[in-house]
């Protein structure tokens, strides 16, 4: 009998539109995906039970991605049994940091969740290229807290691919951002899969090329069609393995870092304190003449507009607010008049950070700014000031959560 990904391929036709692409030939004579502790409890889940609650965390790869639609077919057609639950928690733009942090209301609300799949190695590589230690924090953020609370649930961590991903790999090293992940896979035993290196692989061995195959990080159906195949390898090979007598909790290591957001949640900004020039907007939306210089509209993400936000557009505008914990920062839209913001905590110095991406000329972009993440435990206080800029005269600053942690 075929495997599944082998039948998937053939269903989807890509058996014959790319020839030299085989997804059980592997160009280097070895897979990609480490199995660790495998998929034993969702694997019984899905035989005994014949139900299944499968979530999908990551960023737009993932929340408009044909790679998780051809996974959930590949699921349903191997446990055709089985009751599945597949929830699509992807937002675009969210690597490890915001993924912490929002794991509460996107993953644990759901219910008692058996596979859990997350990516955020693109995202993390293009959002916070120069902060591998938030790499870190945040992918272990995510997987400490689902072992805290779910410690059942089997988690699988992909990475998939970027060409700063093959830029590295073609110069002899690991992207940071998957090292980091990997360490956390690793030292927690779930499953990973190295998608950007399989790609950067085939890419080199002449199975297709980026600009007309695969077409981009985004990628083009063909390169979802591959990421699906992938993965329903990594998943034959584990479901292969003989169903366990009854689950097993994963067990929770020591932290890699003592500061990782695995206490991350969304703190209310309704309980944020003004102090002056803030308000709070109980349905923000972009102004109708918020255009880009070439007449469209500035771009936004659901979940981060027609949603109560703290609205600041002057200098000078505060406020601040009490939490408990070791870290805080902000959820936000970081928009074309994004501006520069003074903070402190508890009363130190301040700290001054500018909150304008590179992507903000086009988009309200949800960036998860972190203020600090190395407090003592325990009850702190911080500000949160708008101040004007030396070199420009965009001064907003719009708030849609506080990050405790």
């Amino acid at each position: 009998m075929k495997p599944l990904f082998a039948l998937l391929l053939l269903l989807t036709g890509f058996a014959s539109a790319e020839p030299k692409y085989d997804p059980a030939k592997l160009p280097k004579g070895h897979d990609y995906f480490e199995l660790r502790d495998g998929l034993a409890n969702c694997q019984r889940k899905f035989t005994q039970e014949k139900t299944g609650r499968v979530i999908f965390f990551g960023g737009s790869i993932t929340a408009g991605g044909a790679w998780r639609q051809h996974t959930c077919d590949y699921l349903t057609k191997k446990f055709p049994d089985t009751k599945f639950e597949f929830i699509n928690a992807g937002i675009g733009s969210m690597g490890s940091v915001p993924h912490a942090f929002r794991l509460e209301r996107d993953v644990l609300a759901k219910g008692p969740v058996d596979l859990l799949f997350v990516e955020a190695a693109v995202n993390d590589s293009s959002n916070i290229p120069q902060h591998p230690d938030l790499m870190l924090r945040g992918m272990e953020g995510v997987v400490r807290h689902m072992r805290m609370v779910s410690p059942l649930t089997d988690i699988i961590q992909l990475h998939f691919v970027m060409p700063p991903h093959m830029d590295d790999y073609h110069t002899g090293k690991v992207p940071a951002s998957i090292a980091q992940h990997e360490r956390v896979a690793v030292a927690y035993g779930n499953p990973s899969f190295n998608l950007a290196r399989e790609v950067t692989d085939r890419i080199d061995a002449g199975e297709f090329t980026w600009a007309d195959d695969f077409k981009g990080l985004h990628p083009s159906p063909f390169g979802h069609q591959l990421y699906a195949n992938s993965v329903a390898r990594m998943l034959d090979a584990a479901f292969a393995k003989p169903i366990a007598a009854s689950v097993k909790e994963h067990p929770l290591p020591a932290p890699l870092d003592a500061q990782s957001y695995a206490k991350g949640r969304l703190g209310d900004i309704a309980q944020a304190k003004i102090i002056q020039g803030f308000t709070l907007v109980p349905s923000w939306k972009p102004a109708d003449d918020d255009k880009q210089p070439n007449g469209k509209k500035i771009g936004v993400r659901e979940g981060f507009v027609n949603v109560p936000a703290l609205v600041g557009t002057e200098p000078g505008a505060e406020f601040e607010f009490s939490f408990e914990g070791t870290g805080c920062g902000l959820f936000i839209a970081s928009g074309p008049d994004a501006g520069q913001i003074e903070f402190s905590v508890d009363g130190g110095a301040p700290r001054t950070l500018d909150t304008l991406t590179h992507w903000s000329s086009g988009l309200h972009l949800p960036w998860a700014l972190i203020l600090d993440d190395q407090l003592k435990p325990g009850p702190h206080t911080a500000r949160v000031r708008l101040v004007a800029s030396k070199t420009s005269s965009k001064t907003a600053l719009r708030v849609f959560h506080l990050l405790l942690n």
